[in-house]
């Protein structure tokens, strides 16, 4: 079954092994996005619990016809700011793991960046690359920061991204652009291309 119908056949008649199932399709996904956008994890576990509560109660609300997965990180970002206003005094950072911890996924962010597929062989130059990308997300202001964790970190695409975080596409696109733009002037050490 897709999420969409997953959800609506929950939505209908309750069964719980069909939320269950919803539960392990996005449990990790969601998890990493919220750890990147509040950089705690036991924070970001209790958000991830709030959004699958929010999942259960908001089911009725989810139009027919559109995607599960961009609905459900509209929640998931919801969720998260309302945990940050509710705990500033926590330090927001993002993307504090190890590259080779995210998600298990290569940091394909770096690559985007440089514009080009080139990495350097020496390990070592490489995660000195990663790190500085890392503080360099962070430091992007919050509109910012959530866009490149959606399009790069969770792979949604942009009309997705968009939808999670209720804006136009083209905003969205010009926003990723500012970032990208950003992120090349904080990481000059990755003699970055035009290419964006």
């Amino acid at each position: 079954m897709t999420d969409e119908q997953l959800l609506l056949t929950y939505r209908e008649t309750g069964d719980q092994s069909l939320f269950t199932e919803l539960e392990r399709r996005y449990r990790k996904p969601l998890l990493c996005f919220l750890r990147r956008q509040i950089g705690s994890d036991s924070i970001a576990e209790d958000v991830l619990q709030a959004t699958l509560m929010q999942l259960h109660i908001k089911c009725d609300q989810f139009e027919e016809g559109r995607k599960v997965r961009p609905w459900l990180y509209r929640i998931a970002m919801n969720q998260a700011i309302d945990s940050k206003r509710r705990n500033r005094r926590h330090e927001i950072t993002s993307l504090n793991q190890s590259a080779r911890s995210v998600d298990g996924q290569p940091y394909e962010l770096v690559e985007m960046i440089r514009g080009d597929d080139q990495l350097p062989i020496d390990t070592l130059q490489l995660e000195e690359q990663h790190q500085s990308v890392r503080r360099a997300v962070s430091d992007l202001p919050q509109s910012l920061r959530s866009i490149v964790s959606l399009v790069f970190f969770q792979g949604l695409k942009y009309r997705e991204a968009a939808d999670a975080l209720s804006i136009p596409v083209g905003t969205l696109k010009s926003r990723m652009h500012s970032a990208l733009l950003q992120l090349r002037t904080e990481c000059p050490e990755l003699h970055f291309s035009d290419a964006a």
